[in-house]
């Protein structure tokens, strides 16, 4: 689903940030609520089920599906694509869980990290359709932009959306991204090139640190 806080971090509530580096699959960011971690083998029932019951809720906002989108096979090169990407520090896909039962609820990515004078990335996210319009994603977010900002030091996050994909602007919003520009024919979504929406937040526009503990 598209896409893919000063005022906004000052009003969460206290939580636990966690960056663990023992391991390449080691990332995780918690609070009471929410796990956010790297995908595992093991989650292929959980994601295949909520992706499968949520196709028709997700297709719009996404590229194409592929006719073995939903195979073990399909999922097994999701992981590896993802850990190579993880490893060579381009992109950091996450799973969000509730934290009270281990259930899968989306996902989000931090991707097309760069270094250098740019310091920046683009985030994008899905929610399974269940879950949705119930504020996890904005959860999800309070967790992972004060990592972006302090854990991985990065300056900028930009994140693109259908125009007429309103929920996903007005979460950008609530989670103090501003609207930047109109971008024509961004990305190819559901076999069409679509216009997007481009809206960014700075490290400037917050206390990046606020409650952020890194271990």
């Amino acid at each position: 689903m598209g896409a893919i806080l000063g005022g906004v971090l000052g009003g969460m509530q206290k939580s636990v940030f966690r960056f663990l580096s023992r391991h390449s699959d080691a990332v995780e960011l918690e609070n009471d609520n929410y796990l956010l971690r790297l995908p595992r083998y093991s989650d292929f029932n959980q994601w295949h089920r909520l992706r499968a019951e949520s196709r028709r809720f997700l297709e719009p906002w996404e590229p194409t599906w592929r006719h073995d989108e939903l195979t073990e096979a399909a999922y097994r090169a999701r992981i590896i694509r993802g850990k190579q990407e993880y490893s060579s520090g381009q992109a950091i896909p996450l799973f969000i869980f509730l934290r009270e039962n281990t259930t899968l609820v989306g996902g989000i990515t931090i991707g097309y990290i760069r270094r250098g004078a740019a310091q920046s990335c683009m985030i994008g996210y899905w929610m399974g359709e269940r879950y949705s319009g119930q504020g996890h994603m904005f959860a999800a977010l309070q967790l992972v932009i004060p990592y972006i900002f302090s854990g991985l030091e990065l300056h900028r996050i930009e994140a693109a959306c259908i125009p007429d994909n309103e929920r996903s602007m007005r979460l950008l919003q609530k989670a103090g991204f501003q609207r930047e520009g109109h971008l024509r024919g961004y990305l190819k979504i559901n076999g069409q090139w679509r216009d997007h929406v481009m809206f960014s937040r700075l490290a400037s526009d917050t206390n990046p640190n606020r409650s952020f503990d890194q271990r």
